[in-house]
């Protein structure tokens, strides 16, 4: 019996929307993983998540799903 496992894979994958644009999960992770992942700094940004502001405190314990709308907004200072 060959058993095909490209299914069982191709179903870990979540996609979700980053700023309007697709990108592929294949593992599961909490927002603040996500964004340490894309290398954001922590400091002035602000994320919203499905269309609803994310407090920096509730990172760590909000977990991405497949389809999730996130859109990170850059601060940026000056003069």
């Amino acid at each position: 019996m060959i058993l095909d496992f490209r299914f069982a894979i191709l179903e870990n994958v979540m996609k979700i929307f980053v700023n309007g644009e697709i990108r592929e999960l294949n593992q599961e992770m909490n927002l603040q993983e996500f964004l340490k992942h894309l290398s954001m700094p922590s400091e002035r940004i602000a994320v919203e998540l499905n269309k609803e502001v994310v407090r920096k405190k509730d990172w760590e314990t909000i977990k991405i799903n497949d389809a999730d709308k996130i859109e990170i907004i850059h601060f940026v200072g000056g003069g």
